[in-house]
């Protein structure tokens, strides 16, 4: 598991050592409790996830390793890729250990609604995220939530950033969901995460776009196949094609060199524990 570099340990919640990162093992509901716990507690957490793409980034870029070394409290599986990593790695992590925002974001919003959460989303263009959140309220009528678009100037201290940060202070949200893509999500929470005023914090890609309809969401049977990918690749085949044939090969062999430099070790160490952020509240 990746150096703690101060932060303490708590929660209960197992993780794996893959590929040169760790992954916690909980399942959909698992993963839904555990934000409930975190909201509950009034903690302040991070969430992230990987998936190929993740994978990439943080082999190539530093920033995304900061956020996952550093920051993220809880990392689960988004992408059958990973399971499949893990499982040729000798890691116990099985499909329903894949949690992807396609089938949460619905089981989250249930969620809030039913325990009155109040819910932040970060992301999106201009109008996509409270079409999204309009849908969100027919489903759910006492859902609390609260959208900005992901269309800002996000240096920090720059005058959109900090409106964007007023917001969410103001709002003071049990849940703020950053779907800005990655890895401009993980950046943005990595630079603001002492300004920000949130419990759970989760990094959300997509997942209003596909409740909004702006992106046409994958066969639910063509996740469970491994198959999601090929679907959005036909349909963006320009924005994603790096992605998905030719980033796998980098983390293929990163993979491979990860595996041959810990070949003594067979079996993970299981970590019974999550990790705390910094300067907790």
């Amino acid at each position: 598991m990746n150096p703690s570099t101060g932060n303490e340990l708590s929660r209960a919640a197992p993780s794996f050592s893959l590929c040169g990162t760790y992954i916690h093992a909980l399942n959909i509901d698992e993963l839904t409790n555990v934000v409930a716990s975190v909201i509950h507690r009034s903690e302040k957490r991070v969430f992230g996830n990987h998936n190929l793409h993740s994978l990439y980034l943080y082999y190539t870029d530093e920033r995304m390793r900061e956020f996952y070394d550093r920051i993220a409290n809880y990392v689960h599986v988004d992408g059958m890729s990973i399971v499949a990593l893990a499982r040729l790695g000798g890691v116990p992590i099985c499909r329903e250990h894949r949690v992807t925002y396609v089938d949460w974001i619905d089981v989250l919003m249930r969620r809030a609604h039913q325990d009155g959460w109040r819910v932040f989303h970060l992301g999106s263009k201009p109008g996509v995220a409270e079409r999204g959140a309009a849908i969100l309220r027919q489903r759910y009528p006492s859902l609390n939530i609260e959208t900005m678009h992901g269309y800002f100037a996000a240096m920090s201290g720059s005058v959109d950033n900090v409106e964007v940060l007023t917001s969410i202070r103001r709002f003071r949200p049990n849940l703020l969901l950053v779907g800005m893509s990655m890895p401009r999500q993980e950046h943005w929470v990595l630079e603001n995460l002492e300004q920000i005023d949130a419990n759970a914090i989760l990094m959300s890609g997509a997942a209003m776009d596909y409740i909004a309809g702006a992106v046409r969401t994958p066969p639910r049977w063509a996740g469970r196949c491994g198959l999601e990918w090929l679907f959005r690749l036909c349909h963006e085949p320009k924005r994603l094609w790096r992605r998905y044939l030719f980033e796998p090969w980098v983390v293929g062999w990163m993979a491979f060199t990860s595996h041959r430099a810990t070949h003594s070790e067979r079996r993970p160490t299981v970590r019974l524990e999550s990790r705390q952020a910094q300067g907790d509240d």
